[in-house]
């Protein structure tokens, strides 16, 4: 592998000392979850707030009432998509009007549309979703951009994500500073920073307190085991997304398979995940990203919610 191509052998040991001596002090980032209190009187258990993805909410009628919806459930908050098609006064009565926080934004083109493209001008059209969806969160009053960085395939080598995905991602910066809007990378089987070492250090070596981790409970389960990923990013996590994985019902049925468990009922060891969480100072919000439904499966959802934050 040559320097041109991305991290070599010798970057790798060179930097490893480094990256292992500031893993478990997380570089001092602070959380971007709000301090606010939690809900309505013990809707809650702190300190987690809980919320869902706005697309979970199968529910007729215009935006406000879906925010209303949660809001009646005890939801915290909810999560946008951005760059999106709704109208943004729309979106800000609906908040306003229900009293229902949007704690932050995905960015809904970066599976798509991916900052490790090998076309330079799809990269530069990723960088260009990512200002967008910043601004969007900072319209909408959130906190973070959730984003996937990178994904390696047959196509693209492990190392050229590694390089273009940050070389990418660092042009946005400057709207993340102009807005106060955090990054936040989340893991998921696009088989790229596989180990939480090395997400860490990813995150690291931006050098911004803008930047931080947008950790997955369930998407780890596949292959590791939650707690020892909140042990090791520590403050780096800014927020949480809550879902369950069974590798029995994998195992038997398919990889896709293992998320088809309801929470609770799956591998996480939420207690532990929990006590993991309140030991690095996790303060925030922790968002479901499972299937949703219609009034009866959001109750579900933030029964079993709650009973996970106060495990």
């Amino acid at each position: 592998m040559n320097r041109q191509s991305g991290l070599n052998r010798r970057d790798f040991v060179k930097t490893a000392s480094v990256v292992s001596a500031t893993l478990l002090a997380g570089r001092g980032f602070t959380s971007a979850a709000e301090t606010a209190p939690v809900g309505s009187p013990g809707s809650t258990p702190a300190p987690f707030r809980k919320a869902v993805k706005y697309g979970m909410v199968k529910h007729d009628g215009p935006m406000v009432e879906k925010f209303k919806l949660l809001k009646e459930l005890g939801f915290d908050g909810v999560e946008m998509d951005s760059p999106n098609s709704f109208d943004a006064k729309e979106v800000l009565a609906a908040r306003d009007e229900s009293g229902l926080p949007i704690h932050g934004v995905v960015d809904s083109t970066h599976w798509k549309i991916r900052f490790s493209d090998p076309d330079p001008k799809v990269r530069a059209q990723a960088v260009e979703d990512l200002k967008t969806a910043l601004r969007d969160c900072k319209t909408y009053g959130g906190s973070t951009v959730l984003v996937v960085p990178a994904v390696v395939d047959k196509h693209t080598c492990y190392c050229d994500a590694y390089r273009r995905s940050q070389e990418e991602i660092r042009k946005a910066l400057p709207v993340a500073e102009e807005t106060g809007i955090k990054i936040a990378f989340e893991n998921v089987w696009n088989n790229f920073l596989l180990s939480p070492m090395e997400a860490a250090r990813y995150v690291d070596e931006f050098e911004s307190p803008l930047v931080g981790w947008y950790f997955d409970v369930g998407n780890v389960l596949r292959y590791g085991w939650p707690e020892h990923w909140v042990r090791i990013l520590g403050k780096r996590i800014l927020k949480i997304d809550i879902k369950e994985f069974s590798r029995a019902k994998m195992e038997k049925e398919g990889l896709w398979k293992g998320f088809q468990v309801e929470l609770l009922e799956g591998d996480c060891d939420w207690p532990t995940v929990i006590k993991a969480l309140k030991e690095v100072g996790f303060n925030g919000w922790g968002t479901a990203e499972i299937a949703g439904g219609d009034r009866q499966r959001l109750q579900e959802i933030a029964t079993r919610m709650n009973r996970i934050f106060a495990s």
